[in-house]
């Protein structure tokens, strides 16, 4: 796998938690601290999508259960 990022960048972290690198290909990605899980890569289009249907989830589970 060619290596089309640079995860160490500090410019690629907004605000020290949101990755933003538009050369980065992943849509999913390790966190700064690994140990802390996974994060996005919102400068992906896709990430934007699965954002939205998380919400539209958590939406319908409230409102459905109401």
């Amino acid at each position: 796998m060619k290596k089309d990022f640079d995860h160490d960048n500090p410019q690629n972290w907004k605000w020290g938690s949101i990755y933003f690198n538009k050369k980065d290909s992943r849509l999913i990605i390790r966190k700064r601290t690994e140990w802390m899980g996974w994060t996005l890569n919102f400068a992906h289009p896709a990430s934007y999508f699965f954002m939205a249907f998380i919400l539209a989830y958590v939406l319908y589970k409230i409102y459905w259960f109401k």
